[in-house]
C-alpha cells in the first residue's frame, strides 16, 4: 500500500472513488424517483376516462400518427420543458406514457422537477398495451 506523500490520496483511494460515483449515478438512473407512481397498461384502462387525469404520450409525432391511445395527448420529450407548464394543469395529476417506458419515466422526472405533484408513468408502454 501507498504511503500518503504531502496529503495527496493514494490511486487506489481515487479508484475506489471513481468505482462508488459510476455507481451512484448508474442507480440513480434506474431506480424509481421519489413521488412517481408507476401503473400498468391494465391499470390505465381503468383511468382512462378519469376527467381529473391528464394523459401524455411522449414519443415522436410519427410514433403518435402511427399509433395511439386515445384521449392522450402528444407532446414529445424533447419538447416538454418548454410545453408542460403551458398545456398541463399543475392540479390534475399527468399520466405519461412512450413506447417502453423509458422516455416516460425521463418525462415523468421532468415534470416533477417542473412542479407537477402527481405524476405516474406506465410501466412498458405502447409495447405492453398491444
Amino acid at each position: 500500500m501507498e504511503k500518503m506523500k504531502y496529503g495527496r490520496l493514494p490511486m487506489e483511494y481515487v479508484n475506489y472513488l471513481v468505482i462508488a460515483l459510476f455507481l451512484y449515478f448508474i442507480l440513480k438512473r434506474f431506480l424509481p424517483t421519489k413521488g412517481i407512481h408507476t401503473i400498468s397498461t391494465t391499470e390505465l384502462k381503468a383511468e382512462l376516462n378519469n376527467k381529473n387525469k391528464q394523459f401524455v404520450d411522449v414519443r415522436t409525432p410519427g410514433e403518435f400518427k402511427g399509433n395511439h391511445i386515445r384521449g392522450f395527448k402528444n407532446i414529445p420529450l424533447h419538447q416538454l420543458n418548454e410545453k408542460a407548464e403551458k398545456e398541463l394543469s399543475m392540479e390534475k395529476e399527468v399520466i405519461v406514457i412512450c413506447q417502453s417506458g423509458m422516455r416516460s419515466m425521463q418525462a415523468s422526472k421532468t415534470l416533477k422537477k417542473l412542479g407537477f405533484l402527481k405524476v405516474t408513468n406506465v410501466k412498458g408502454g405502447m409495447s405492453a398495451w398491444l
